[in-house]
């Protein structure tokens, strides 16, 4: 299949999620969730849906499990919006950039304050 379909399948899959995210799913543990990215496979059978969660870690462990037990809502409700013969097989991954940038921040201003002692 061609590398260009399947790149605007993965970013027609990642707006989707994000928008069913954001105002069709009531699940009230499901809290602050941004789809951060989708790579989908070549045959379309499986995609990896990458999420940023927000919040204390409570928060973020309800949220991951209402995200969890919605996969299925989720996956059909793409697949009616997409309008392929098969679905992809959806699963979760959870995306640590942004804790891992705010970490380093934190360590280069450390460093920052440091210097400015000196």
């Amino acid at each position: 299949m061609g590398q260009q379909r399947i790149e605007k399948i993965q970013e027609f899959i990642q707006q989707e999620l994000s928008k069913i995210i954001l105002s069709e799913l009531k699940d009230p543990r499901i809290g602050f969730v941004t789809v951060t990215g989708v790579e989908v496979t070549g045959d379309l059978r499986s995609a990896k849906v990458f999420v940023s969660l927000m919040g204390s870690d409570e928060a973020k462990k309800a949220t991951w499990i209402g995200l969890e037990h919605s996969l299925g809502f989720l996956r059909t409700e793409v697949g009616r919006r997409l309008g392929i013969r098969h679905t992809p097989e959806l699963t979760l991954h959870l995306d640590t950039s942004l804790d891992n940038s705010e970490h380093i921040e934190k360590l280069l201003r450390g460093l920052h304050d440091a210097e400015g002692k000196q």
